[in-house]
């Protein structure tokens, strides 16, 4: 029960989602630098590629890049088809893209709720869905595979910024893990989330520059987040320390979520 085995995913194979910038490159650099094969997507193909070289460089594990949009059924599609010639098995799947629009309550656009609930909540469900007889695969007795959603807490609070669609998203993603949780674990494959507050990312950077010290401001820990954070809750989730953990929406949030005031 020692610490290194707890928290082992050397050569465990981890598709990360929107990996290559953001969140998702910070959790795709805590799998790599502990020796795991991770595999990035998004649909920024250049960006995957910076990313992947960039990862390599750190030694330990391995980084590839497979590009897709995944706002097209059919990228999703041949990512599931490009993974499968690739590998055997999958160990990790980290359900990271995701899009957000704001506008004000009356001028927002019923083309944002088509957008984001795309991105944010059907494609989830497709891209796992897709990669399930994988993750059959790679499944252990004591050693599921994992399903990992990159949620927010703005699915369990309400937001004070007009992001609708984003903050309705994020709830059914919530409760999508948790339905999943229910039937994949009859197959040996966990499900969770975790409910991130805010992190450096471009989704966040207009935010934090304007709002940055608010923010903190009405967080226990005075701080946003940082890779460590996150990287640290996806290897928890990913290793035989998490192996037991399924149906569980987790706050990244600093306590954000238990000091908030409506």
């Amino acid at each position: 029960m020692d610490i290194p085995h707890l928290f082992n995913v050397e050569g465990k194979v981890v598709l990360v989602t929107g990996g290559a910038k953001g969140v998702g490159r910070m959790i795709s650099e805590g799998f790599v630098a502990n020796g795991a094969t991770v595999y990035i997507s998004s649909r920024d193909g250049k960006a995957c590629e910076t990313a992947v070289n960039e990862l390599n460089g750190l030694g330990k594990g391995t980084a590839y890049s497979i590009p897709a949009d995944f706002y097209r059924e059919e990228d999703c599609k041949k990512l599931a088809e490009a993974l499968a010639k690739r590998e055997n098995a999958l160990h990790v799947l980290v359900n990271n893209s995701g899009s957000n629009w704001g506008a004000p309550y009356d001028e927002y656009p019923s083309s944002a709720w088509s957008r984001v609930l795309t991105l944010n909540l059907h494609r989830v469900f497709l891209i796992t869905q897709l990669l399930t007889p994988l993750l059959e695969k790679g499944s252990r007795p004591y050693d599921p595979a994992r399903i990992i959603h990159i949620g927010s807490v703005d699915g369990l609070r309400v937001p004070a910024l007009e992001t609708f669609a984003y903050s309705a998203s994020k709830a059914g993603l919530h409760h999508l893990s948790r339905v999943l949780a229910s039937h994949l674990g009859k197959r040996n494959i966990t499900s969770n989330t975790l409910a991130c507050g805010p992190f450096k990312s471009k989704m966040m950077a207009a935010t934090l520059e304007q709002y940055q010290d608010v923010i903190e401001a009405g967080i226990p820990l005075g701080r946003i987040g940082t890779a460590e954070d996150i990287s640290g809750a996806c290897l928890f989730l990913s290793s035989r320390a998490g192996a037991y953990i399924n149906g569980a929406t987790i706050t990244v949030d600093g306590g954000g979520v238990v000091s908030s005031k409506l």
